[in-house]
């Protein structure tokens, strides 16, 4: 069983390794020192929201996804606006509709906080992310996917 949720100090490490997942997928170096850092700083400054896909189906503690947001604002709207920055399924758990849930719960985010909308953008060559986005109605435009309809 899958389950979503928002992410806490104590998933640092967790986190830190699939984080290094998402990066390697994108082809950066592995540097668990930043990404340590970089995570645990996004945690206590509450300055991006981490949700974790966990399954419970496992003895310990087994992070299978995340999605990290960064906040940002409308000036014309004035309102928040999320940026949905990285979203990363482990090879073994794709294609059951853990990244549809992780989308789901971070449109019931933007919701929550009253944001205008929500959007994103992935590589052009990226067909299996762009078929999700358009699916869980992002609309394209160019290489940037924006849902303003939360």
């Amino acid at each position: 069983m899958i389950t979503i949720r928002r992410a806490e100090k104590t998933d640092l490490l967790q986190i830190v390794e699939i984080f290094e997942h998402y990066r390697n997928f994108y082809k950066c170096e592995r540097n668990n020192e930043l990404a340590v850092e970089f995570i645990s700083k996004r945690i206590e400054f509450e300055d991006s929201f981490i949700l974790i896909a966990v399954d419970e189906s496992k003895p310990l503690l087994t992070i299978v996804g995340f999605t990290q947001m960064y906040p940002l604002y409308s000036s014309t709207e004035m309102k928040k606006l999320w940026l949905l920055n990285d979203l990363f399924v482990l090879k073994d758990y794709r294609k059951k509709g853990i990244a549809k849930k992780l989308i789901e719960n971070n449109k019931q985010v933007a919701q929550t906080s009253g944001a205008r909308g929500l959007f994103l953008e992935t590589e052009s060559t990226n067909e299996v992310a762009k078929n999700i986005y358009s699916n869980e109605g992002f609309i394209k435009n160019k290489n940037i996917f924006y849902n303003f309809d939360l």
